[in-house]
């Protein structure tokens, strides 16, 4: 059974970093990803195929390329293999900002359904998310409060983000907002390029005590289109080991309480 486990994990790893080769590159070829990877071309095209039943990418003549360059926005499972070590790190120091008892919202994203998987279920908190996938994992670990903001579904995101998601947040009082983003620009705060994510996250912060952020280093310096929060109204930032350390002054000496993961 270890074996098999260890197989697994390999197997993740290898694919993660097809994936990762494959945005930077445009495309993969097989034969060099099996000498890359020390395995037989077969298990590169086993690799592949999985990867394409996922919708992460697309079968070409002698390998692949990513579906994220084909589309605007990458599927969630797309999203979900980029720096997820470091995301599943993130969410489990984030925990800390969760309170014994009061309220909380996780907005959607791949970092929020790590927070998800750690989030302490026993305790007092009613959870607020617009994310299917986060919404289904506290439900399936015995959360007892949940509520899931309405509205359309954004598919590739698995979560709701129009006027009637919106609408509902304005009737709530929230203790602690856990937020993530596309880009961290330090001329322009949190970002993201997407409207319809900006106008939610905006209501989202309107509706919170407390503004917790989930940043792995990947965003720092990421400019996006639209910007939905300042520095100054985030009271922690929480990142990897990888970020830059000056990037965390910076945020510091916006009285960011900023923690490394």
């Amino acid at each position: 059974m270890a074996s098999r486990g260890n197989g697994t994990r390999l197997q993740h790893d290898r694919q993660r970093a097809i994936y990762m080769l494959a945005l930077r590159e445009g495309s993969v070829d097989v034969a060099d990803l099996a000498s890359r990877h020390g395995v037989t071309t077969e298990t590169i095209r086993r690799d592949l195929t999985d990867m394409q039943n996922r919708q992460l990418l697309r079968r070409v003549h002698g390998g692949a390329v990513p579906v994220e360059r084909m589309n605007h926005e990458p599927m969630v499972e797309a999203r979900d293999m980029v720096n997820a070590e470091e995301k599943l790190r993130i969410a489990t120091t984030a925990v800390a900002e969760v309170p014994e008892r009061g309220s909380v919202i996780i907005d959607s994203g791949s970092t929020g359904q790590r927070l998800a998987e750690v989030f302490p279920v026993e305790r007092d908190v009613h959870v607020v998310t617009n994310s299917l996938l986060t919404a289904l994992t506290l439900s399936r670990r015995g959360l007892r409060d949940l509520t899931v903001l309405g509205g359309a579904v954004r598919t590739k995101r698995h979560a709701m983000v129009d006027d009637t998601t919106r609408a509902e947040l304005q009737h709530m009082a929230i203790d602690v907002l856990f937020l993530s983003c596309d880009g961290l620009s330090f001329q322009h705060g949190l970002t993201t390029p997407y409207r319809e994510e900006h106008t939610i996250k905006r209501a989202m912060i309107e509706r919170s005590r407390r503004v917790v952020a989930m940043v792995d280093h990947s965003k720092f310096g990421n400019v996006q289109m639209f910007s939905f929060a300042a520095f100054d109204e985030i009271d922690v930032l929480v990142t990897d080991a990888r970020a830059d350390a000056e990037a965390v002054d910076v945020l510091t000496s916006y009285d960011i309480s900023v923690h490394r993961a």
